[in-house]
């Protein structure tokens, strides 16, 4: 079974909303949807090429576990509390991901 990863990317579009939008997600979501995704991990990331963009990743150890995600509760309360702190001042789009090859990282020392 591959490895799957659940993406969140969001356009949190006014500037000023970053550093309050990047509190929140660190302090707040990513560990609230980690507990209740039971995902092995989790990391985010904001995009050098466009500042606007923050995109968060969820491992899982099957993509089969990535897609029961959906149309699930635990899902369904942390969009309900994304859009309750957030509304329309940032954009979001999910996707899923499935690790390709042995998901071996190239490179590196370690």
């Amino acid at each position: 079974m591959a490895t799957g990863c659940f993406v969140v990317r969001a356009v949190v579009a006014d500037p000023g909303d970053r550093p309050r939008f990047d509190h929140w997600y660190e302090t707040e979501h990513l560990p609230d949807a980690v507990a209740a995704f039971r995902a092995r991990r989790a990391w985010r990331c904001w995009s050098r090429t466009d500042p606007a963009v923050h995109v968060a990743f969820y491992e899982f150890a099957t993509v089969d576990e990535v897609e029961a995600l959906a149309g699930s509760p635990a899902l369904g309360a942390l969009v309900a509390e994304f859009d309750r702190v957030w509304g329309a001042r940032v954009s979001r789009r999910r996707e899923i991901l499935e690790v390709a090859g042995s998901g071996e990282v190239l490179g590196g020392s370690g």
